[in-house]
């Protein structure tokens, strides 16, 4: 069985040709610039694009038919949920909950819809970033507000970095070589979050209903006192769309630093003495152990802690932050392992009672796997 993994950005199309038989990855490749000056004006010319690359004689796929399924790895469509075959119901979904994944469902639904004009004959199924957290008890995902907007509006959290946090997860039982661990994954990049994981199954998420909430993000807030925004648009004049624009693509670390958001930018400018850089990078950690010590508390313990993402995997100060004075709590960072690592790596020292990995994100892996399990049912 052949499937083609399509990672959906604003501008970008990042594809993963897999054989599911062997787990070999066929093709990848990376289309940028869509929509923008260049030969990718849409979606449809940047899948014409990809299907040149892998179609045809001397490539991976011979023909069309040799391609049993496309997987994407879909952020937010509410109550609709798990691996699906991508149609009306599921795209009207992801349109009614667009106010709060402004920055993915629409490149996503583009995508699918320009998919479904292109290879009509080809089965498409999104795996929602929220498939992860089904077991979430009703304690967890419930919002002390009007118990009716549950009920009528889906207010609730939801979680998201489903595919990451469940590949760190099935790494760290091999790991560890068993399957009753307690496990909080750090999946930090431009989008971060933290999820607490016992025997394989989430436990508790970082994310709320919207990909805004959480720890800080590259350009979004984290988590927000309500009112905060609600004083702000009062005192500014600002209305709903103004002040989500802002919380969701003006804020975060590049609102705090004034840079970018990107930590290489933050790391730049706090070996400059940049206050303002060095202010984001603590709210940053700060918000990382304040997750942290309240999985380990829901957990009982800890077994493992890992990193994922591009900052968890290449900030080796980062990882320092977090991880500084926990010994008490069984984590022990190897300063020497943390400084020299490069992809999946041990990073505890012999004595640490909780072991510290990096597990390289490998959510294309997770979608192949599930968009095959359908096609195949």
């Amino acid at each position: 069985m052949k499937i083609l993994v399509v990672n959906i950005g604003s501008t970008s199309l990042k594809y993963r040709l897999y054989n599911m038989e062997s787990g070999a990855v066929m093709a990848k490749g990376l289309i940028e610039r869509i929509g923008q000056a260049g030969p990718c004006p849409n979606y449809e010319a940047a899948i014409a694009q990809c299907m040149a690359d892998i179609l045809g004689p001397g490539k991976p796929l011979a023909t069309l038919t040799e391609l049993n399924a496309i997987g994407f790895k879909a952020v937010h469509a509410g109550p609709v949920t798990g691996a699906v075959r991508v149609d009306d119901v599921v795209l009207n979904a992801m349109e009614e909950f667009t106010f709060l994944a402004p920055a993915h469902n629409p490149p996503y639904m583009a995508a699918m819809r320009a998919f479904q004009h292109q290879v009509p004959s080809i089965p498409l199924v999104a795996l929602f970033e929220t498939a992860f957290y089904g077991e979430l008890p009703e304690s967890a995902i419930t919002y002390s507000v009007p118990y009716e907007w549950k009920q009528q509006l889906g207010v609730r959290r939801y979680g998201f970095h489903g595919a990451s946090h469940r590949a760190a997860s099935e790494r760290a039982q091999e790991l560890l070589g068993r399957k009753d661990i307690r496990h909080i994954s750090c999946h930090l990049g431009g989008s971060s979050s933290i999820a607490a994981i016992r025997n394989g199954v989430a436990a508790g998420t970082s994310f709320g209903i919207s990909a805004q909430s959480g720890i800080p993000h590259n350009n979004r807030a984290g988590d927000v006192d309500a009112f905060a925004a609600l004083y702000a648009m009062k005192r500014l004049n600002l209305g709903v769309d103004e002040m989500a624009s802002i919380l969701s693509s003006k804020s975060g670390l590049a609102g705090l630093s004034g840079t970018s958001g990107d930590m290489r930018d933050i790391e730049a400018g706090i070996a400059a003495g940049d206050h303002r850089c060095q202010l984001a990078m603590d709210v940053f950690v700060r918000a990382i152990r304040d997750y942290v010590g309240a999985f380990l508390v829901q957990l009982g313990g800890l077994d493992i802690l890992t990193f994922s993402g591009g900052i968890g995997e290449n900030g080796a100060s980062t990882r320092a932050a977090v991880c500084k004075g926990l010994e008490a709590f069984g984590i022990e960072l190897d300063p020497a392992k943390n400084a020299a690592a490069r992809n999946e790596a041990e990073l505890s020292t012999a004595s640490s009672k909780v072991k510290i990995y990096i597990v390289p994100a490998d959510e294309e892996r997770i979608v192949a796997r599930a968009a095959a399990q359908v096609v195949s049912a």
